[in-house]
């Protein structure tokens, strides 16, 4: 099985700079780097509410250039700088995540890339499943 790398369009500056890719696909599993609220000119949103919305919009976005969706998720790893706020978290992630329930790991970490971000999420799928 080959290996294919998944950069959507718009972060390519990611892929170059940072040196790693969005996600990497094999055969018709999907490993999914972590994703955070951040919106398309790299600025974080107000609020965890806000960004895990935008998280899982980008987790979806690199999931659909994979070939896949959301519901293939087999595995949430989620980080929070703030653990207590998981009932904010919880409800973006029903919204997005509505059945067909993947394994969820969330750990309370005291910092991420950008001082602004409150959670990443990172994620493995697996095609038809």
């Amino acid at each position: 099985m080959k290996k294919e790398l998944i950069n959507p369009e718009g972060t390519e500056v990611v892929y170059q700079t940072m040196r790693f890719s969005q996600a990497v696909k094999v055969g018709n599993m999907i490993w999914v780097s972590g994703q955070v609220g951040i919106d398309e000119t790299f600025q974080p949103a107000e609020g965890m509410e806000a960004q895990a919305r935008l998280a899982f919009k980008n987790m979806q976005q690199v999931l659909k250039e994979a070939g896949a969706e959301l519901s293939d998720i087999v595995e949430l790893v989620t980080y929070h700088t703030d653990i207590t706020d998981m009932k904010a978290f919880a409800k973006v992630k029903n919204d997005f995540i509505t059945d067909n329930y993947p394994a969820w790991t969330a750990v309370g970490v005291k910092e991420l890339v950008m001082p602004e971000l409150l959670v990443e999420i990172r994620a493995t799928a697996c095609i038809g499943e």
